[in-house]
């Protein structure tokens, strides 16, 4: 029995989905793409991701891998996943890969794109993808406090509880942007990887940061704190938050 290993890069609007991973009482994408690879088997398949993402998390560049023993040429897969999975789903690129290959553990890195929208009035065709803010933002304090959280920093003051053991909460960021296109905010961050809610917590301090909530050194003294999260780090809503890349 031929058994071959894929990978495939996968974007989805995850507005009605629970997220990546499985959940009990809620559907996960995970269990969307699975579905229609046992379709195409003839049996189960487990598709292994690259991360995880939360409920109502949008992908651009989500990666994963998984076994067949039926292989399919790539560009076939590709036609073949797309036509079982809902439009919501999609699977952007296939390739043969070998068997030391991880969607996970082979990740070098990974690029988050958070979009904000500030105006008076929040366009109905945007409110998926875009957070909303009526209040105008100083981009150049929170350009400034952005900037201290690149480098390798203890980020657990800016992560949520993931109710499973971490081996360490320390988190390489590589680098940490905010670009104005009129109003529209778009925040990249890139890093080695990222804890639970860490981008939505530490966008969500920038948000404050722009309102004059909180000073940008703040960004600082809550790194060198060490000290669980508090309300004073607030946890941008789900829906402005993409998984841009992941690379390897």
């Amino acid at each position: 029995m031929m058994r071959r290993k894929y990978k495939v890069v996968i974007a989805y609007d995850g507005t009605s989905y629970s997220g990546w991973q499985y959940q009990e009482n809620a559907v996960g994408i995970q269990q969307i793409v699975e579905e229609a690879l046992a379709y195409l088997e003839g049996g189960p398949v487990r598709v292994f991701g690259s991360s995880r993402t939360d409920a109502g998390v949008h992908a651009k560049g989500f990666v994963g891998h998984f076994h067949l023993t039926k292989p399919i040429p790539p560009k076939n897969l590709v036609r073949a996943m797309n036509s079982r999975l809902p439009d919501a789903v999609r699977i952007l690129k296939a390739a043969c890969v070998d068997e030391s290959f991880d969607a996970r553990l082979s990740a070098k890195g990974k690029e988050y794109r958070y979009q904000l929208y500030q105006a008076d009035i929040m366009p109905p065709h945007l409110a998926p993808y875009w957070t909303f803010c009526h209040r105008r933002l100083d981009v150049e304090a929170m350009r400034r406090a952005a900037s201290y959280f690149v480098g390798k920093h203890d980020f657990v003051s800016f992560a949520a509880n993931p109710n499973r053991e971490l081996e360490s909460t320390v988190r390489n960021v590589f680098s940490f942007d905010i670009r104005k296109n009129g109003p529209r905010y778009t925040f990249t961050v890139r890093g080695d990887g990222f804890l639970y809610k860490q981008v939505r917590s530490m966008v969500g301090f920038l948000i404050s940061v722009g309102k004059g909530n909180e000073r940008p050194e703040a960004v600082l003294e809550l790194l060198e704190a060490k000290a669980p999260r508090t309300a004073r780090v607030e946890t941008a809503p789900a829906r402005g938050l993409f998984l841009w890349k992941v690379f390897y």
